[in-house]
């Protein structure tokens, strides 16, 4: 059997809704990687965030790599090194951030390490953000003092998506062609350099792989998925996916996130040697 690649969601994917991985998730994959498969996380989250995870799954060694920042990085795992990073220039995080304020927005970014937010922002939503993936924030005094470039800015509104669909119409177009904007959950939206997403982060890492286009599997839940979804030979929406992932996707689990959604696509399109059709 050629070796296969997995490309995997984290959020609302391979982890259910209290963050873990299932038991019956943990073990297909421990099958799948014993037969010399691939498992790569594919997330929005940040680099620090997606090593933690990657690391809890035992990935490490040659050959093993992730993709964090919806694929503004690609990380080795095996060499702890960056294969690939793209950020967003400073004098647009500057603007961003001046457009977000205006309009009463949360907005962050992002240090190597920790979340950062102004010292005006809401505490309480950064909080509730770094509580969901395991990580600190730190304040910083104005976005102006920011010295290196992020990959990706997050937008949070935890009530409604209506804030949020005005920036979009109102802000998007002024940055066509420099900047990608898109929904990773009901509550985020991710502004990133344009054309980073899942779906060439994946056709990058695989033909550095060596492994063929027809031996790509991807997994995911939310907007930020599809290109994933598209990219790959098997694009495997979750049966809890948002409505436009479930419009687009070809294939969709029966189990959802709870319910070893994950641990079926890897029976049905990694282990099998006939692929549903």
């Amino acid at each position: 059997m050629e070796q296969k690649a997995l490309f995997t969601d984290l959020d609302g994917t391979l982890l259910n809704d209290a963050k873990e991985v299932t038991e019956g998730n943990r073990l297909a994959i421990e099958e799948m990687r014993r037969q010399g498969h691939l498992l790569v996380v594919t997330t929005g989250r940040p680099l620090v965030s997606a090593i933690a995870q990657a690391e809890k799954l035992g990935l490490s060694g040659p050959g093993s790599v992730l993709i964090a920042y919806n694929g503004g990085i690609l990380y080795d795992l095996g060499r702890h090194a960056v294969i690939d990073r793209v950020s967003i220039p400073l004098p647009t995080v500057y603007a961003l951030f001046d457009e977000a304020n205006a309009r009463g927005l949360y907005i962050q970014t992002y240090s190597e390490e920790r979340v950062l937010i102004e010292e005006h922002s809401d505490h309480k939503i950064a909080g509730y953000y770094c509580g969901r993936i395991g990580m600190q924030y730190d304040v910083i005094p104005d976005i102006r003092s920011l010295a290196r470039e992020p990959e990706k800015l997050l937008l949070i509104d935890l009530v409604t998506r209506s804030k949020l669909n005005r920036f979009i119409e109102e802000i998007g177009p002024s940055y066509e062609g420099r900047l990608d904007l898109f929904y990773s959950s009901q509550y985020y939206l991710e502004v990133v350099p344009c054309g980073v997403n899942k779906g060439n982060a994946l056709l990058r890492l695989a033909d550095r792989l060596g492994i063929r286009p027809e031996n790509t599997v991807a997994a995911g839940d939310e907007a930020n998925d599809i290109p994933m979804l598209l990219a790959a030979r098997y694009g495997v929406a979750m049966r809890n996916s948002a409505p436009d992932v479930l419009a687009k996707a070809r294939y969709v689990t029966t189990l959802d996130n709870n319910h070893d959604g994950v641990a079926e696509i890897i029976r049905d399109y990694i282990l099998s040697p006939e692929h549903p059709v």
